[in-house]
């Protein structure tokens, strides 16, 4: 069944052109300045959005509303409330007012706090988000908010990605009045490019480390896994089109600007990607996103997989960040057709750069997690390092600035592409190529962030960033002070040249894949946390409580709590996977591997018993691996076993993170790599669960 785009595009969805229709002009005016300049709210504005907002609700259908926040799970949360409103007569009036709208107390103590709030204080507020429209999902009203503890901290991801947005305007447009430029609405626009995996709802059912891992802790390598690269851009299969056809309709009813579909490098992998926006709605829309995905997979028999690595041996889900600054609307990293030239343009890369470069270790903690530590560095996704890839011409810039060869530099054209056929247009090729093992990689006019996993919320990232770039901005305009004219553009182009020195260590063009990156990255004095327990101390580091206390994203007690949060979550994701791991062996394996070794010795003497002198050694081999992979499994789950339970009791979570990253998740690979092995030996009918060419090559 067609369906008309325009027509259902944003029809769930409060939004601007909406509030233009239905509000009061005098109460849309000054709804827009609250969204557009953060002039208070009035609550007598708030109580006409409210009523106009409930009315327009009820026409869509919608029974309930809900403040839909972002707490610290890195997921989303909703408490529905009625609109209805009992009167004496026993009939009920549908009201919402504007203290509703604007304000919510949901329980603050049974989110993660990191300590910030016990069981006994349990009030916790959420106030509305205007910047963000309200939506109606499943008949209810959801109004996007923040959420915050009784004594003010912040609870969740939105807060502080908003006061980073409102850090990183007032710095940029400190750099643009340097210019000569009036003040402007600066946007942190990004996109965020989702990659998942849809495998058999009925395959899924029968593994119960993906229904409770959401990856596989065993399984040996398909016959044919992505080696002919055949499935990236391939035809997508019927049933996942049907999937997609339907998620593409909901999206737009919510007014996310889904854009690109496709299969990406995996089996059974794809990706959706949208199109850039405001950097809050952004990420509020891919959260939406990914719940769509979730629940509307069932639809067609489809369990969608959102984890970092939910197959050893290939590829896993990334969440590119691709991120920007804009100021009305015209975007600040934008080379121009000679960047070297562009003086506003090489400030505003350098502070990029400087960023990068200054909070490298926060930059990686923000992309740790359990399932992104199997992902970074495994040659599919960047490793765990943290560089810069500008590309030829942009390095090439940098090179004679550093150098103080600019007289030298020559501007890079665009090169016309002939192929050789007539029928067959030219085109022009782009100044610089792209590199797909850089974290942090120039692609044009942005940069794209290639280090989150595909699970997580980009909030903690992009304020990272913003607040990172925000202090470079800062700084450069600090030392600017009130220079004018060619006096300021010299000094300006020394400040440039002086900080690529200082920071050109972090620029890196080459291969990130390669064995002698990280010795070179060592070398130039980068950091390599390669697992979530090695990126998590950077957070309590004096430096970190400065940077966000300057600015007022985070006190010392929130990023406090925020570490303890994160380290939390990954213990308990360790201990999650480590008892399933040790409850399928105990379980499946071993009964079945056993069970096989039992059939293939009977089954020998059997053969024996007619045919005295037959030669049976191949059974008797097969026999002789089965029963010495059953000792070598058996010992490392007594060692997994014990080594679990000592580390389940530090009670210090970073020196259980390390124990953890260093004990527990080597113990279960090698458990993995013996219970695999015998995978290919164990007859089909015996192995308990479906096969890594069962799940990826379904019909």
């Amino acid at each position: 069944m067609s369906v008309n785009v325009s027509e259902i595009y944003g029809s769930l969805v409060f939004n601007e052109h909406v509030m233009a229709e239905r509000l009061p002009s005098v109460t849309y005016k000054a709804l827009m300045r609250t969204i557009e300049k953060g002039e208070p709210l009035d609550i007598e504005v708030a109580n006409v959005v409210a009523h106009s907002m409930k009315e327009w609700a009820i026409e869509k259908g919608a029974t309930h509303y809900t403040h839909w926040f972002q707490p610290l799970t890195g997921l989303t949360s909703e408490k529905h409330d009625g609109f209805i409103d009992p009167i004496r007569d026993g009939r009920a009036l549908m009201r919402f007012s504007g203290k509703e709208l604007i304000q919510g107390e949901p329980d603050a103590s049974s989110f993660p706090n990191g300590g910030l709030r016990a069981t006994f204080e349990a009030r916790g507020y959420t106030a509305w988000d205007p910047t963000s429209y309200a939506f109606i999902k499943d008949e209810v009203l959801c109004i996007p908010t923040a959420f915050c503890s009784y004594t003010g901290e912040a609870l969740d991801e939105k807060t502080p990605l908003l006061r980073s947005m409102d850090v990183i305007s007032e710095q940029a447009n400190r750099v643009l009045a340097l210019f000569g430029e009036p003040r402007k609405r600066i946007d942190v626009t990004i996109g965020c490019e989702q990659e998942y995996f849809l495998i058999s709802e009925e395959q899924y059912k029968q593994r119960l480390d993906l229904m409770l891992c959401n990856r596989t802790l065993f399984g040996y390598a398909p016959c044919k896994g992505q080696e002919l690269d055949d499935h990236y851009f391939g035809a997508i299969r019927p049933t996942v089109n049907e999937f997609m056809k339907e998620l593409d309709d909901e999206l737009w009813k919510l007014g996310i600007p889904a854009k690109t579909k496709h299969n990406e490098v995996a089996p059974a992998q794809h990706e959706l990607a949208p199109i850039f926006e405001n950097a809050n709605r952004a990420i509020d829309h891919n959260l939406l996103t990914m719940e769509k995905m979730r629940l509307l997979a069932s639809h067609h028999g489809l369990v969608c997989l959102q984890h970092e690595k939910p197959f050893e041996g290939i590829n896993g889900s990334g969440k590119h960040d691709n991120w920007s600054l804009a100021a009305n609307g015209k975007n600040l990293l934008e080379p121009g057709e000679n960047p070297m030239e562009n003086l506003r343009f090489l400030v505003f890369l350098t502070c990029v750069i400087e960023a990068v470069d200054e909070y490298q270790d926060l930059l990686r903690m923000s992309a740790a997690s359990a399932g992104n530590d199997h992902r970074l560095g495994a040659n599919e996704a960047p490793p765990a390092i943290v560089s810069i890839f500008l590309g030829t011409e942009l390095s090439a810039i940098v090179d004679a600035l550093v150098n103080d060869h600019e007289s030298e530099y020559n501007n890079v054209h665009k090169v016309a592409m002939d192929l050789g056929v007539s029928v067959l247009p030219a085109f022009l090729k782009d100044n610089t190529d792209r590199n797909r093992t850089s974290p942090f990689a120039f692609t044009g006019n942005k940069f794209e962030f290639r280090m989150p996993g595909s699970s997580q919320n980009l909030s903690e990232a992009n304020t990272i960033l913003n607040t990172a770039v925000a202090k470079g901005l800062k700084d450069f305009a600090d030392a600017m002070g009130d220079l004018k004219g060619e006096e300021f553009e010299n000094a300006a182009i020394a400040y440039v040249k002086q900080m690529l020195k200082d920071h050109q260590r972090i620029i890196f063009d080459g291969n990130g894949y390669s064995d002698e990156w990280p010795v070179e990255a060592e070398r130039r004095g980068l950091t390599n946390n390669k697992t979530t327990a090695d990126a998590m101390p950077c957070l309590l580091e004096q430096k970190t409580f400065d940077l966000f206390e300057e600015f007022g994203i985070l006190n010392e007690t929130e990023i406090r709590s925020r570490y303890e949060v994160k380290l939390e979550k990954y213990n308990k994701l360790i201990n999650i996977e480590a008892r399933t791991c040790k409850r399928m062996v105990r379980q499946l394996y071993l009964p079945a591997i056993a069970a096989y070794a039992a059939e293939v010795a009977e089954n020998i003497g059997k053969v024996k018993a007619v045919l005295q002198d037959a030669d049976l050694s191949p059974q008797e081999t097969i026999l002789r691996k089965l029963n010495a992979g059953i000792k070598a499994i058996d010992d490392l789950l007594i060692e997994l076993d014990q080594t679990h339970h000592r580390v389940r009791a530090i009670a210090d979570q970073q020196e259980c993170a390390n124990e953890n990253a260093s004990k527990v998740v080597p113990l279960m690979d090698e458990l993995r790599a013996e219970v695999d092995a015998l995978e290919i030996v164990v007859s089909a009918e015996h192995w308990p669960v479906p096969s890594y060419n069962d799940i990826l090559f379904y019909a």
